[in-house]
């Protein structure tokens, strides 16, 4: 039995990407941007604050880095708590030493519940992503769409109000998405989403609800992923961030500015046999003459203002 001609017939496929979310473009093609001072490399340093619900529904599926034992599993619900008392403060700390201005992913629950935490990220001006409502709340494909547009404004109202200040960007928990995630951001006024680790610079990405931009936070060199997941040590992880920073400069001799996004975790870097880490990281990257330091927001900006893609 031979299939039907029109089982191959596939109107989205054509040269580049199956879709038109984004255009298709080689990095190395695209115009130079150009970072303020003639730096080479954008580095915007992202901490996660998150929280795992001990009595975890999972669903469609088990968050990573979520409970693993039978209820009540207090081994990691206390482990990723650590992070949100103790590890926070360590890394705010190493910031503040090497003169860092980090960007912060936080659960809108977790900055109700915990409003000195909130208090002391919007004293000191800290730019805010919205990480969801919590890591058990994912966004995921077959999702019912109105109760993902009731979780996207739930969550978003929740921070925007607490925040005293609209909250520009979103990184989804367990970076999960369904095919409607990226419209109901921007229908809800997101300017970036950071889900997207395909590039290593901002590209513009269409929505039905106007433009969106997609800030690639990489997980590959990302400190749970490293150390977690890939069991590397800490003194790994500090030299693979390093190599990237030196690859991507050297790129961007060549080719124009390029983007380091690096992704932390408290209840992970922040340990005390691991902030030393962490120092040497940040020492390492604010002492290049190359480097421009800034959040993913003023990143962004300085990208909007030179790009027409």
């Amino acid at each position: 039995m031979s299939l039907d001609d029109a089982y191959f017939d596939y109107p989205w496929r054509r040269h580049g990407y199956d879709h038109e979310r984004y255009d298709w473009s080689m990095l190395a093609d695209r115009p130079a941007i150009n970072w303020p001072e003639g730096k080479r490399l954008a580095v915007w340093v992202n901490l996660s604050l998150e929280f795992y619900p001990l009595n975890q529904r999972g669903e469609p599926f088990p968050v990573p880095n979520g409970m693993k034992m039978p209820y009540p599993d207090l081994r990691h619900f206390t482990l990723r708590d650590y992070g949100n008392r103790v590890g926070v403060y360590r890394c705010l700390k190493a910031f503040d030493r090497h003169d860092v201005r980090p960007t912060v992913a936080i659960n809108s629950q977790l900055a109700r519940d915990t409003p000195y935490l909130i208090q002391r990220l919007v004293e000191r001006d800290t730019e805010l992503l919205c990480h969801g409502w919590n890591m058990d709340h994912l966004h995921y494909g077959g999702q019912d769409p109105e109760q993902e547009r009731e979780l996207v404004k739930r969550s978003l109202d929740t921070l925007n109000q607490l925040a005293g200040r609209p909250v520009r960007g979103w990184l989804s928990p367990a970076r999960n998405q369904s095919w409607h995630t990226p419209d109901l951001l921007a229908e809800h006024g997101v300017d970036y989403c950071a889900d997207w680790v395909n590039d290593d610079m901002p590209y513009r990405f269409r929505t039905g609800h106007g433009p969106l931009t997609m800030m690639p936070l990489s997980t590959e060199i990302e400190d749970q992923f490293v150390i977690g997941q890939n069991l590397h040590s800490e003194d790994a992880w500090v030299e693979q961030v390093k190599d990237a920073a030196d690859f991507l400069i050297e790129e961007a001799r060549q080719q124009g500015g390029r983007m380091l996004g690096l992704s932390l975790h408290p209840w992970m870097i922040g340990q005390p046999h691991r902030i030393a880490c962490l120092e040497a990281v940040l020492a390492d990257l604010m002492g290049r003459p190359e480097v421009w330091q800034a959040t993913a927001g003023e990143i962004l900006d300085v990208f909007n203002a030179q790009s027409k893609a």
